[in-house]
C-alpha cells in the first residue's frame, strides 16, 4: 500500500500559518490588556506586562512573517504570500502600538497630580475620605515639573459671578460624564471622578470657584489614584473641562 505524503501546497502553508497564529496571539494580548483590567480579570500591572509582551512577540512575528513572505514569493505560492503579508501587518501593529505608548510615556513628566493653582491646589474632602490614604500634594517638585510641561494651565478669571460659574462648572462636569461625588456650593467646590477608557483607572477631580467682585476665579485639579506618570491624562482632562466651560479659552 502506497504511503500518503503531505502535499507541497500544504507544506508551504506551515510557516505562513504559524506566523499568522503568533501575530494573532500578540494582537489578542494587546487588545485584551486594558479591558481585562477593567473587568477585574487581572490587575493593571498584569495589563502593562501584556502590552510589553505583545510588543516583543509582535516584533518576532514580524520577522517571521517577513521571512515567510520571501519563501512564499520564491515558491510562487500566492496563498502563502497573502497569509504572510496579513500576519506581517498584524504583527507590526502589535509591535508599533506598545512602542508608541512607551515613547509617549517618556515624553511626559513622571507626575500624576495636575492643578491650575500650584501654590494652593483645590482640596479633596469627600474623595479624600473615600481613598483612605487621602490626597496629598507633592509640593515644589511636582509644581516645577508641571510648570515645565504644562505652562498653559493657570487659574482662569471668569467674567461671571461665582454662583453662575458654579452652576456652569457643575453642568460641564456632568456633560463630560464625570461622576459627581460632592457638591458644596457655599464653598464653591465640586468633587468628581472620571474613569479612563482603556484600563478603567479612577482619577479624581476637584473644581473650585472663588468670588472676585462681579467676576470669579476658577481652579481645577485632577489626580490619578495609581501610577507615577499619568502620560498627560490629567492635563488633557483639565484642558477639556476648560475648553468646554470657557469656549475659546484653549
Amino acid at each position: 500500500m502506497e504511503e500518503k505524503r503531505p502535499s507541497a501546497a500544504g507544506t508551504s502553508l506551515v510557516l505562513p500559518l504559524f506566523a499568522a497564529a503568533c501575530a494573532a496571539c500578540a494582537f489578542l494580548l494587546l487588545l485584551s490588556s486594558g479591558p481585562g483590567a477593567r473587568l477585574n480579570l487581572w490587575n493593571f500591572r498584569t495589563g502593562f506586562a501584556m502590552i510589553k509582551a505583545a510588543g516583543y512577540i509582535g516584533f518576532g512575528c514580524a520577522v517571521l512573517a517577513l521571512a515567510s513572505s520571501v519563501v512564499s514569493v520564491r515558491r510562487r505560492h500566492f496563498k502563502g504570500i497573502f497569509i504572510s503579508l496579513l500576519a506581517l501587518i498584524v504583527a507590526l501593529f502589535a509591535f508599533a502600538v506598545p512602542v508608541y505608548w512607551n515613547f509617549q510615556a517618556q515624553s511626559y513628566p513622571r507626575i500624576h497630580d495636575i492643578s491650575t493653582d500650584l501654590s494652593n491646589p483645590p482640596h479633596f474632602v469627600a474623595i479624600s475620605s473615600a481613598r483612605g490614604a487621602g490626597v496629598r500634594y507633592g509640593g515644589i517638585d511636582v509644581a516645577t515639573q508641571q510648570l515645565k510641561a504644562y505652562p498653559d494651565l493657570k487659574t482662569v478669571v471668569l467674567s461671571m459671578p461665582a454662583g453662575e460659574a458654579y452652576k456652569r462648572a457643575l453642568l460641564t462636569a456632568r456633560e463630560l460624564k464625570w461622576t459627581v461625588v460632592a457638591e458644596r456650593p457655599a464653598e464653591g467646590v465640586i468633587e468628581a471622578t472620571d474613569t479612563t477608557r482603556w484600563f478603567g483607572f479612577k482619577d479624581d477631580i476637584a473644581i473650585r470657584i472663588v468670588p472676585a467682585g462681579d467676576r470669579s476665579l476658577l481652579d481645577v485639579r485632577s489626580v490619578s489614584r495609581v501610577g507615577i506618570s499619568d502620560v498627560g491624562t490629567n492635563a488633557k482632562r483639565i484642558r477639556a473641562f476648560l475648553a468646554k466651560m470657557v469656549p475659546g479659552h484653549i
